[in-house]
């Protein structure tokens, strides 16, 4: 298990969108394939829409690099949920986590960035590098990768 953060993730139930008390809620069903990681980029566009960006940027690639690590390493059923909470006095909560059925490879102690020329194994390195935190977890009856980005908007004042 990897941890960068002692909290827990929260989640709603069920597929769709749900909102309520400031938070918002996308849950949905990711295909066992390549094509997780648009699906999951698409997910998220929609779960953030109306957000800043470069906060959008990176959540999207956080969502396709979760989902693609859980298709490579997992197994069936890939599922995706990203909450989006708006924080007191501003500022935006955004928590991504991708389930899949399970693999029989323990989660890695850290992220280790792969050889130059690797075409792959990056995943969780980017992750580690946008998120606020983050954890994974696996074992055989399923795995749970989850990350935290916070985004707290700059105000600047100009003085006379």
């Amino acid at each position: 298990m990897l941890d960068r953060d002692a909290g827990r993730p929260t989640s709603a139930a069920g597929r769709g969108l749900a909102a309520g008390d400031g938070t918002t809620t996308l849950i949905t069903d990711l295909p066992y394939g390549p094509e997780a990681a648009e699906v999951a980029r698409s997910a998220v566009t929609l779960a953030l829409r109306g957000t800043e960006t470069d906060v959008l940027a990176d959540a999207r690639l956080i969502g396709s690099e979760l989902a693609t690590n859980a298709f490579v390493s997992g197994s069936p059923p890939l599922v995706l949920c990203v909450d989006r909470r708006s924080l007191t006095g501003g500022g935006l909560e955004i928590e991504i986590t991708v389930t899949d059925g399970g693999c029989c490879r323990p989660a890695p102690a850290s992220p280790t960035a792969p050889d130059e020329q690797a075409e792959s194994g990056r995943g969780l390195v980017i992750v580690d590098a946008l998120a606020d935190a983050w954890s994974l977890t696996t074992g055989t009856h399923g795995s749970r990768a989850w990350c935290r980005l916070t985004h707290r908007p700059c105000f600047s004042s100009v003085g006379a």
